[in-house]
């Protein structure tokens, strides 16, 4: 996948029908998505459990765009390979997760795999400063991970911080979490450039009846210019 930084919408499968991945996945990324993104949870590091390997292995022949994977899980390490192995694009570990987190960026790129590292609201940007080199996302979280539909953290200081930490390395900035065509313009201005959204896309949407997803994504993507 080539790098750029255009402004990239990434729905989130958490808040897809479970019973139907598949289609689900090609409706939205025929109504414009540009990734998909997936919520692993293991019910230890966050309060919630969702889903595994097998899972991003079984949706991944239905993904044509960026398959994003979101780790929140600890340990992480021992699971790398195995998503790796699954077809992730992108697999992002959290700083909070474990004590070597430039070891594990180091796995996942050793895997053939873009590394990202997430933020939960309360780490500091300065969490990143000595890894970035080895970095190519940046997930900060608007809210506090393990569920879906949670009201939004402003952090746009956060984000302006990162994007002038980052410079001219070809790393993403992506938001997780209370992303909507209201709260994405001000994120998109401070630097991200890749809003993950689950509700805001699929809500009023289905497989029968896709059109509300594509209304959804041209309304934050009309949003933030």
């Amino acid at each position: 996948m080539s790098f750029d930084r255009s402004v990239k919408i990434a729905p989130s499968i958490l808040a897809a029908d479970f019973s139907n991945f598949g289609e689900e996945i090609r409706c939205v990324e025929a109504q414009g998505a540009d990734w998909i993104h997936v919520d692993v949870m293991d019910g230890h590091f966050v309060p919630n459990i969702t889903f595994g390997p097998n899972t991003c292995s079984s949706i991944r022949p239905h993904i044509s765009t960026v398959m994003d994977v979101h780790l929140m899980i600890a340990p992480v390490d021992p699971y790398i390979e195995a998503f790796a192995e699954s077809g992730a694009d992108i697999i992002t570990a959290h700083v909070e997760a474990g004590p070597h987190i430039h070891r594990t960026l180091q796995s996942i790129r050793a895997n053939g795999v873009k590394a990202g590292v997430a933020l939960n609201p309360g780490t500091p940007a300065s969490a990143v400063a000595d890894i970035l080199d080895i970095t190519d996302l940046v997930c900060v979280m608007t809210v506090n991970p393990g569920f879906g539909g949670q009201s939004f953290i402003p952090l746009e200081d956060k984000v302006a911080e990162l994007r002038s930490m980052i410079g001219d390395r070809p790393i993403h900035i992506e938001i997780d979490g209370g992303v909507t065509a209201q709260t994405a313009p001000s994120l998109v201005r401070a630097g991200a450039d890749v809003l993950v959204a689950g509700s805001a896309v699929f809500k009023g949407g289905s497989v029968s009846n896709p059109s509300p997803y594509g209304a959804n994504i041209r309304e934050i993507r009309a949003a933030v210019g």
